[in-house]
């Protein structure tokens, strides 16, 4: 009987490993005592399941199912300690910030992840409820100045795929001093007006790619900071927003410089900019060079080309001054669609440090079905094929 029984128990015991070995390094942020009901406060619980996932000496996994989970305060990924250098976050419902913007308002961040290796987020909808700070803000009262929904600070090998971001406090999401990130089908969206919202700002960072995007806020669709090396940009749609923005630059009068950007296949709706390079009037030893815009569509944008070094908002910390920022090597081949404004091709540059390198290449943009216009100072370079406005270079 006993010998009978031994090949049933066999059998039990391997259909136990291996359906927990299918189940190894898989963390449900449920099991962590998190609730889909959009009310209770998940932080505890996502922060237990980091912990698990991290510790893991295999790839690991931590799921968020579907339903409403509210991560009711600003939370600090560290991936300093990990085991695991391969820790995928999938997410199938909406993490929710606090609908009351004091919470998370003098914080920074929302969701921050600092010093990781081989995180990838994959899908989900971040919902940063950020409309009652925007109120706020544009009524002229005192109000924090808000947290970006999701940074990552002094991290590599990033994989950001099919999220979905909406109405953030400020930024939607930033990189900061990171290597070797891809994002992918990534879709960011604020109300025009909404104040500072930017969708991705980077900085300090190499070898970023963005692909097959979608970006609709009140600022910079995308903003391009100091130190920025190796920008992949290609695909993407913005508006409304601010267009595609390298800078500003010059804030600081010691800084890094932005090089090797490309922007491909890129479409602007309605926006304020298209491509743009934008400096401080004041030094600084930065510098932009080795940009390239290529296959851009302009749908009634206000300024399609621009570089601007005569930046000096509110007149402060710069009237009298001029851009120390050298802006070298900018090409913009097939650029063409509508401007909404008579000059859509504008490069006001450093009477200091001049434009040089600057090549329009195939450039076709009119004004209400008409010529459009070109504007040039301190503005040197060449161009090639069918260029309207005629090129003032």
């Amino acid at each position: 009987m006993a010998n009978a029984m031994r090949p049933t128990l066999v059998l039990a015991l391997l259909f136990f490993l291996s359906f927990n070995s299918s189940f190894a390094g898989t963390y449900n942020v449920i099991t962590y005592g998190a609730k889909a009901d959009g009310v209770t406060d998940t932080t505890n619980a996502f922060n237990a399941a980091w912990i698990a996932a991290c510790g893991s000496i295999e790839a690991a996994t931590i799921i968020v199912p579907g339903g409403r989970f509210l991560v009711g305060s600003n939370m600090v990924f560290n991936g300093g300690s990990c085991k695991s250098s391969d820790i995928t976050i999938t997410i199938k419902g909406t993490l929710v910030a606090p609908g009351d913007y004091n919470v998370l308002g003098n914080t920074g961040y929302w969701l921050s992840f600092e010093s990781v290796n081989g995180v990838s987020i994959v899908g989900g909808v971040l919902d940063g409820q950020g409309s009652s700070l925007w109120a706020c803000k544009t009524s002229g009262k005192s109000c924090p100045s808000g947290a970006t929904t999701l940074a990552f600070t002094n991290s590599k090998n990033v994989v950001v795929n099919g999220l979905t971001s909406l109405n953030s406090q400020l930024y939607h999401i930033v990189f900061n001093g990171c290597q070797n990130v891809t994002m992918h089908g990534i879709r960011l969206s604020a109300a025009g007006t909404s104040p500072n919202t930017d969708g991705i700002h980077i900085q300090f960072s190499t070898n970023v790619t963005v692909l097959n995007s979608r970006v609709g806020t009140g600022d910079d669709c995308v903003s391009i900071g100091p130190g920025t090396q190796n920008l992949w940009i290609e695909n993407i749609a913005c508006g409304p927003g601010h267009g595609v923005s390298i800078g500003s630059l010059g804030k600081s009068a010691n800084e890094d410089g932005v090089q090797n950007v490309t922007v491909r296949r890129a479409t602007f709706s309605g926006t304020q900019n298209g491509f743009r390079i934008k400096s401080w009037a004041r030094p600084s030893t930065g510098f932009a060079q080795n940009i390239l815009f290529q296959h851009g569509i302009m749908n009634n944008v206000q300024n399609p080309i621009v570089i601007d070094q005569n930046y000096c908002p509110n007149n402060q910390d710069c009237p009298g001054q001029v851009s120390g920022i050298q802006v070298s090597d900018v090409t913009y081949n097939n650029v063409s669609g509508s401007s909404a404004t008579k000059v859509a091709v504008k490069f006001d540059c450093s009477s200091e440090y001049p434009c040089t390198g600057i090549t329009l290449e195939n450039v076709q943009l009119t004004y209400k079905n008409q010529r459009a216009e070109a504007s040039c100072a301190n503005a040197a370079g060449t161009a090639s094929g069918l260029v309207q406005p005629n090129s003032c270079l």
